[in-house]
């Protein structure tokens, strides 16, 4: 046994002190100078709200006064939605699917049963509704649930045939059951299924009719506890519904039938109607269609009534969509639908059953919409959806989020997104209108904007916890339709489906110039108008993004040997050269540039074709700019990992696996177009073993090289000719034998089991661990920052940088030399040159921003919006806006080199702040050691600044600037998928976001005065609202009896004359949040009403429980007097010897 040395374990802890000590006295220096606003009390994360369609939805109810609809979805989530901006999100803990919901209507509360055998009852009189009671069935599977207007005893009906009956007041069960067995009685031999359907007379509650799966109906009297009719049919029923005048109901079967049963008239339906069904002349039944599933039957005042069903369409009918009935009268329309029917409810004007209904809206909830039908109109329109339920209409593949946008940016985007409505809608208002909004204190703009697999990107306002559409971009339309040869798909795309989805995405807010990048490996950048042009030829750039491999002996022309290096040798990076001037090739239009080699080798040849013919673009974004990196030598241009844009410069710069190129969208030519390696130059700090010397093949148009150092001007300038031309393709290297790559970057091997094929396809190398050099020839760029700072160690000026971050953890520097802005800016060419590294971190760089000397952010410098398409007194106007170009504001630089800027820059595993331009690291701090960063953000409080940071492991955490001090660490959501990853986003003032489902947008806060404002920012589902009057029962009806008759329930259902329910049926779980999370709930301005409503209802519910004592006490002293009555009777008359 290895002996155990004490003073070896304190020499250590002396030894690490000593080192802390000496690494933290310029970080202590440092932190005097700066003062650091942000504590940890300032910072508090929770969950905002939730926008979107609700996620795998299972059923739906309606409260027909407060006109509030709620949706239930199989993973038990709950949704409530009322007027537009009135929305709520709340969770059953077990997450079982919700099979049921029943509202108890104008009483601000909602019955939700679930697959797990458990009933829940919410309450929705508070802004974040909660569970006041649940009941847990032990022995039976619930199947359906009803609960009559105005009442509170709730049907439970199970797949054992049974129905049970619940107080919803003290969710206890009653003693009165209704036995299968009973109902049936001896109509039928067999066990009639589960229980499909449970609904009372409309005009006397005391008679229930009850529909069995196997075909079965029961009319059930309370009452006598008996049954008084039964109805049979051979076809099994899925919904029963009645006529409001309790004289007749309809079934609906699974042989696409419907069958009118008068009440009364128990032996044969009084009709039979196949709705599909092709009629017979020989008088047989039609033919058999697909089940019916649910059938409505709703009665008019003045005219004819309403029969709406879902399916029952003819088996001959293959591959029509799903379909809505709505037979009125003599007319039959079926309505299709884009997506599955799950469930529909008719919008009434009465919630009293036993008055005519009035039909006026459609309600019909699909697997992936919601479609609201107006009945009053000819044709039956739709409403316009108000709410945010498109964000899935394509599945979005990024995200990004921005807070505290210009004021103007949300009205322009309404403006032009306006333009872009569908017409045809219903011209009445959204039925759906219940519930207050907030009072939102917050009042700046926020903007999402979501990228999506079919090349859409859609902006939202997502200002004061909303979400609205503003405007949506099709940047397919650049390019060619694709053709259906699939060989040459094959050939030329380098991803299976989805060739248009986008990758990643920059925008610049104040310049309103948008930047995309495709999967297809495409760059994109719009820019906003006004006004509506047509581009008669789309400008295009193509670029060979190649990293440059060799074998010792390489063959003079590169172009297809086998992998000769066997042994010990290893394909190693090769410098490549980047174009000196566009190589030219065709007319303006859109040549063919593939020149396959005799063994059919794909060379410069993009993986999608852009579009030749003119392209009409309406107002709103416009396309400016189109690069295209193409195959090189046969192999596919990698996917881009990273790309940002700089509006004031006039550049955007884009990276992949292979290397970054820098591009002028102004001048429309390439800057710079390098390998990673390259980047680097003499001081490369990975041993890479040396390369041989190059045998280069040059390409068409001729090729000059660059210096480490020295930016030839020739390889900047653009030609007189390059603003005439639109395709122009620019060579990095020079095509010699491609190392072969994958098309997909790798991911951690954590990740890999849980993730399916599409997020695999948008993933981002996230590898830290880099042993062998295979992978060091792998080194992708991972990020950019444009920046006004020192481009060198000890340089004494600030200047115009771009600032470069990898997968292997290097910051490189490179320096932007710029001409003057104007004509000059169109006509001189910008000088692009690398100067060195900054440092290195452990892990791939995210993220990385500068501060001043006194710790205030600097943002990068931009060009604000002009309209690019004006023409006389406007277009002086924009040439005057072009003049000046913004720069951001940093402190003069004195002789001495004092340290006047920080860098911060994070990686996937620890954050630095150097000290600039000396490039000291003044602090560093270790994020994480088992995970790594997903997500790291740089984002701007009320009070200062902080890193914002999301772990692969589920934590959420923010880090103090300069000084990288843990201020919160939250383990909030474990990583369950790669679409977390991907649209997790961090923005300024404590705001974040990410895609919780496929079709939700999750938005939460880190901030503390968010936390504390968000309960007066919520809306309100309850308002108080007058039931409406019941229905005049006439003269006559009152005066020889026919109206509605009532049932005291109360009486027949109560433990006097039920007596108790069995005890091991079901089990009673009091809620977690009922008053007492009220109390909870309850603050802010209106909390002194809250309280006051809180304190009345405790004083209820004791007068309630005091009344009930009071009425047990009554009953068992009239008991106990009864009996002893009873005993006095029985014991009269006998004799002392006889007792």
């Amino acid at each position: 046994m290895k002996k155990f040395n004490i003073r070896k374990v304190l020499d250590g802890l002396k030894e690490q002190a000593s080192s802390s000590a000496s690494s933290g006295q310029s970080g202590t220096q440092e932190n005097n100078l700066m003062q650091e606003t942000l504590q940890s009390e300032n910072f508090q994360l929770c969950k905002t709200v939730r926008h979107g369609f609700p996620y795998q939805p299972s059923s739906m109810a309606h409260d027909p006064v407060q006109k509030i609809l709620a949706i239930g979805t199989q993973s038990g989530a709950l949704r409530l939605f009322g007027r537009p901006g009135v929305e709520c999100y709340c969770q059953h803990e077990s997450g079982a699917a919700v099979i049921s919901l029943q509202f108890l209507i104008n009483e601000g509360a909602l019955v939700s049963a679930l697959a797990d055998d458990s009933v829940h009852l919410w309450n929705l009189r508070q802004k974040r509704p909660a569970i006041l009671h649940s009941l847990k069935f032990n022995r039976e599977r619930i199947t359906f649930v009803h609960l009559p207007f105005q009442s509170k005893w709730l049907y439970i009906g199970t797949e054992k045939g049974n129905i049970h009956i619940v107080n919803v007041e003290s969710f206890t069960l009653s003693g009165y059951v209704i036995m299968w067995n009973k109902a049936i009685e001896l109509s039928s031999k067999a066990h009639p299924g589960p229980v499909v359907h449970i609904s009372d007379n409309p005009m006397d509650e005391g008679k229930l009719i009850i529909g069995y799966e196997s075909g079965i109906v029961v009319l059930w009297d309370l009452k006598s506890k008996k049954a008084d009719y039964r109805y049979t049919y051979d076809e099994a029923i899925h919904s029963v519904a009645w006529h409001h005048e309790g004289k007749q109901f309809i079934c609906s079967h699974s042989d696409g039938t419907l069958t009118i049963w008068n009440i009364k008239g128990q032996g044969k339906p009084f009709q039979t109607i196949t709705p599909h069904g092709k009629q017979p002349k020989d008088g047989k039944k039609p033919e058999p269609c697909k089940p019916i599933l649910k059938v409505e039957y709703k009665t008019t005042r003045l005219g004819d009534p309403f029969m709406i069903l879902s399916g029952g369409l003819s088996y001959d009918t293959v591959g029509r969509r799903p379909c809505l009935t709505v037979m009125h009268g003599k007319s039959t329309a079926v309505l299709e639908m884009d997506y599955p029917i799950v469930d529909f409810l008719t919008l009434c004007e009465t919630p009293y059953p036993n008055d005519f209904q009035e039909p006026y809206a459609v309600v019909v909830l699909l697997e992936k919409d919601l479609v609201v039908i107006d009945l009053a109109q000819n044709g039956y329109p739709i409403f316009e959806n108000p709410y945010p339920l498109t964000i899935h209409e394509s599945p979005v593949t990024c995200c990004e989020y921005y807070a505290d946008c210009p004021v103007d940016l949300i009205p322009a985007l309404y403006t032009v997104g306006s333009r872009q409505k569908r017409q045809g809608y219903s011209k009445k208002e959204w039925p759906i209108s219940g519930g207050n909004w907030g009072l939102g204190t917050q009042s700046y703009p926020e903007i999402i904007i979501t990228g999506h697999a079919d090349g859409t990107v859609k902006f939202w306002d997502a200002s004061a916890i909303m979400l609205q559409v503003l405007y949506k971009l099709k940047t397919a339309k650049v390019f060619e339709k694709s053709r259906n040869n699939k060989e040459d798909k094959q050939n030329t795309e380098i991803v299976d489906e989805d060739p248009f989805a986008i990758q990643i995405m920059a925008w610049c807010p104040e310049s309103r110039i948008l930047c995309v990048a495709g999967v297809s490996a495409n760059v994109i950048i719009y820019r906003f108008s006004k006004q509506e042009i047509t581009t008669e030829v789309v400008q295009l750039l193509e670029v060979r993004l190649q990293y440059e491999v060799n074998d010792m002996e390489s063959p003079p022309e590169g172009g297809g040997g086998g992998d000769r290096g066997g042994g010990g040798d290893r394909d190693l990076p090769t410098p490549g050269t980047a174009s000196p001037s566009p190589q030219t090739t065709g007319p303006p239009t859109h040549p063919s540039t593939s020149s396959n080699s005799s063994d059919g080798v794909r060379d410069n040849v993009a993986c999608l074709k852009v579009r030749s013919s003119p392209l009409k673009q309406s107002p709103g974004y416009q396309v400016e700019l189109v690069v295209q990196l193409v195959w090189v030598s046969g192999e596919p241009p990698q996917q881009i990992t990273s790309l940002a844009l700089n509006s004031s410069y006039g550049l955007i710069v884009f990276g992949n696996s292979n290397g970054l190129a820098v591009v002028d969208y102004l001048q429309k030519t390439v800057l710079l177009n390098l390998g990673t390696v390259e980047l680097y130059g003499s001081n490369d700090p990975y041993q890479r073993q040396p390369r041989s010397p190059r045998k280069t093949r040059q390409p068409s148009g001729g090729l000059c090289d660059i210096n480490e150092g020295s930016a030839s001007e020739d390889r900047c300038k653009s030609p007189t000719s390059v603003l005439a031309l639109n395709h122009q393709q620019f060579y990095n290297g020079s095509g010699g034998r491609g190392a072969k790559m994958s098309r997909k970057l790798s991911l951690p091997t954590e990740l890999k089991p849980d993730l399916d094929h599409r997020d695999n396809s948008f993933s981002r190398s996230r590898s830290s661990s880099v042993t062998s050099i295979d992978k060091e020839a792998r080194e992708a760029i991972t990020s950019f920052h444009f920046c006004e700072t020192f481009a060198r160690k000890g340089d004494s000026t600030i200047t115009p940088c771009l600032y470069v971050g990898t997968s292997l953890g290097t910051v490189l520097a490179v320096a932007l030399n710029l001409p003057p802005a104007g004509e000059q800016r169109l006509l001189q060419p910008v000088i692009v040159l690398p100067s060195g590294t900054l440092g290195r971190l452990k892990g791939s760089i995210l993220r990385m921003a500068f501060l001043d000397n006194t710790g205030t952010f600097l943002p990068p410098a931009f060009e604000l919006w002009y309209e690019p398409n004006a023409v006389g007194a406007d277009s002086e106007e924009r040439d005057k806006a072009r003049k000046r170009r913004p720069v951001s504001v940093s402190p003069s630089t004195s002789q001495e080199l004092q340290e006047s800027q920080y860098a911060v820059v994070c990686s996937e595993k620890q954050a630095k702040v150097i000290a600039l331009p000396s490039q000291n690291c003044i602090f560093k701090h270790s994020i994480t050691e088992t995970s790594f960063v997903l997500r790291a953000d740089v984002v701007q409080m009320n009070i200062g600044n902080c890193v914002a940071c999301f772990c692969a492991n589920g934590h959420i955490m923010t880090l103090s600037l300069p000084g990288l001090r843990p201020l919160l660490d939250v383990n909030y959501l474990p990583l369950t998928d790669m679409r977390i990853a991907r649209t997790f986003c961090f923005t300024n003032l404590g705001q974040a976001m990410y895609l919780t489902s496929p079709t939700e947008i999750q938005r939460i806060t880190y901030s503390q005065e968010t936390c504390e404002n968000l309960q007066e920012m919520l809306g309100e589902l309850f308002t108080p609202v007058e039931t409406p009057e019941a229905p005049n029962r006439g003269f006559f009806k009152g005066l020889f009896g026919g109206g509605a008759t009532s049932l005291d329930r109360e009486e027949l259902f109560g433990e006097t004359q039920a007596g108790k329910a069995s005890r091991g049926l079901a089990q009673h779980i009091p809620g977690p949040q009922g008053l007492e999370g009220m109390k909870g709930a309850a603050s802010g301005v209106v909390a002194d009403l809250a309280r006051a409503r809180i304190a009345l209802d405790e004083r209820g519910q004791k007068l309630g429980e005091l009344d009930e004592r009071t009425a047990a006490m009554l009953a068992s002293a009239d008991s106990f007097g009864k009996h002893a009555h009873d005993m006095m009777l029985k014991c009269k008359d006998k004799k002392w010897y006889q007792f």
